[in-house]
């Protein structure tokens, strides 16, 4: 847990549940909006709204556009900001992180992903890096010293994320590129304690290197894969160097909040469903969901998969690629937003 006074986000339990607690010292239950990227607005079909509605300014989308409209549908924090923008059979590209100076210009909380490791089950262009060597811990420090360094200050940060989706075990396309750790060694007892050495000496380093710039905020760690293999080593060695556990999970509620109980049962530290969508991308299921996961003692927030904007690649989002809002998918969630809010604020009145 974040130390010292209270002036960051920091997570407890209250009420028998666990939630993030706010730098003025109340309960938070996040709200998320993930993938937001202003690119969808610049196709050549496109550009002329762009810059006539915005001048060409990324502040003033952000400021006019994205908080506002976050707000007003209930959101309470900006999630996951990279969106995809490239599903190739050998290429799979998200969109940047957002820089510090656009989190400013939201103005609102939010959450960052710090890029240690290009561990993403999708990511097939690169190398695993050596965790044991002393590059991969320069790596480390670089990342931390160039991101962290700069939000250390900032109370609107929430935490940082580590990886999506991290390949450990798994490989969505084992003809490029495999999982970091081989599966079939983990039949000895051998093989398990190598992955759990592994599994130590990457969160013990990348802790390491978030404290050394930044002692304040939350390691929301990477965000697991809930539907893929996870190895009992890995979050054992998690549990020790994070504050929060954070998965992917497209499944409903029916699934999602057994295996939630037993994660948190295992490690006891509370979760975040840091990206997931109501099934099947339904709006008329997202309010049963949000109630599942709120009722849930170790669930701290849903952080949806968006996007805010419809793009090309995901064809699906709360504004077209003409920015038009798309009130059959705004007003349910908005609605399952506003009484999630209220529920928050009946807790604690």
């Amino acid at each position: 847990m974040a130390s010292g006074t209270q002036l960051f986000f920091t997570v407890d339990q209250r009420g028998g549940h666990w939630w993030f607690i706010s730098p003025e010292g109340r309960p938070f239950f996040s709200l998320g909006m993930n993938h937001l990227d202003s690119a969808t607005l610049r196709y050549p079909e496109t550009v002329a709204l762009w810059r006539e509605k915005y001048g060409n300014d990324q502040r003033r989308w952000l400021r006019e556009s994205v908080a506002p409209d976050l707000q007003a549908w209930g959101f309470n924090t900006i999630g996951w900001t990279q969106e995809v923008v490239l599903r190739g059979e050998a290429m799979h590209r998200h969109s940047p992180s957002f820089s510090y100076e656009e989190y400013q210009w939201a103005g609102m909380p939010y959450c960052h992903m710090l890029p240690f490791i290009e561990l993403h089950q999708w990511e097939c262009e690169t190398r695993h890096p050596d965790i044991f060597s002393t590059d991969f811990a320069d790596w480390c420090d670089y990342v931390a010293r160039r991101d962290c360094a700069r939000m250390a200050d900032d109370p609107k940060l929430i935490g940082y994320f580590y990886t999506d989706c991290p390949a450990w075990t798994h490989a969505r396309k084992p003809h490029l590129k495999g999982p970091l750790f081989d599966p079939d060694l983990l039949a000895t007892p051998a093989g398990r304690r190598q992955l759990a050495d592994l599994a130590e000496r990457y969160y013990r380093i990348t802790r390491d290197a978030v404290r050394r710039y930044d002692p304040n905020h939350l390691i929301l760690g990477d965000r697991y894969e809930g539907a893929a293999a996870l190895p009992d080593e890995v979050l054992a060695a998690a549990a020790q160097h994070v504050d929060v556990l954070s998965f992917q999970f497209f499944a409903d509620q029916s699934a999602i909040c057994p295996a939630f109980e037993c994660w948190h049962e295992q490690t006891g530290l509370p979760i975040l469903l840091a990206d997931s969508c109501a099934p099947g991308r339904d709006a008329a299921r997202y309010a049963p969901m949000l109630r599942a996961l709120r009722e849930l003692p170790c669930c701290v927030g849903f952080h949806y998969c968006g996007a805010y904007l419809k793009n090309r690649v995901r064809a699906e989002g709360f504004r077209s690629e003409r920015d038009e809002p798309d009130e059959a998918l705004t007003a349910p969630v908005r609605e399952a937003n506003r009484e999630t809010l209220e529920w928050v604020a009946r807790e604690f009145a």
